[in-house]
């Protein structure tokens, strides 16, 4: 089980349940918030090591000051209409993998990996 905490910012709200319930046995708590302010705030107070961000609820400008504002944290994005102009533009604002928002499985795989790469090695 991974111990770090995990916010989600989507535009569909069954797509957040699906997730949450996804990720639920893998990450110490998730947190889902409906706004960039709340992402925000969830970063501040939780200092989540992961982000699932749906970049139609966050400019490619917001995703950049989030990954200056926390540097440790590993922001997924989604978006369901995405190309790879999109994703480019997306990984050179700070995002560290680029997943479609309905493919779940692509989803929750990242944020396993992202949070298994955010671990301290074993001594």
């Amino acid at each position: 089980m991974q111990s770090q905490d995990l916010v989600i910012l989507h535009c569909d709200p069954s797509v957040a349940e699906t997730l949450l319930s996804a990720l639920r046995i893998s990450f110490r708590s998730i947190h889902h918030v409906t706004s960039v302010t709340e992402l925000r705030a969830s970063f501040a107070k939780h200092r989540p090591g992961i982000a699932i961000l749906d970049i139609e609820k966050a400019s490619l400008l917001e995703l950049e000051h989030l990954s200056r504002e926390f540097p440790g944290a590993g922001i997924i994005c989604t978006h369901r209409c995405a190309d790879e102009e999109m994703w480019a533009a997306a990984l050179n604002a700070g995002a560290c993998d680029l997943v479609s928002s309905y493919d779940m499985n692509g989803i929750v795989q990242a944020a396993l990996r992202t949070g298994a790469l955010a671990r301290p090695a074993a001594a």
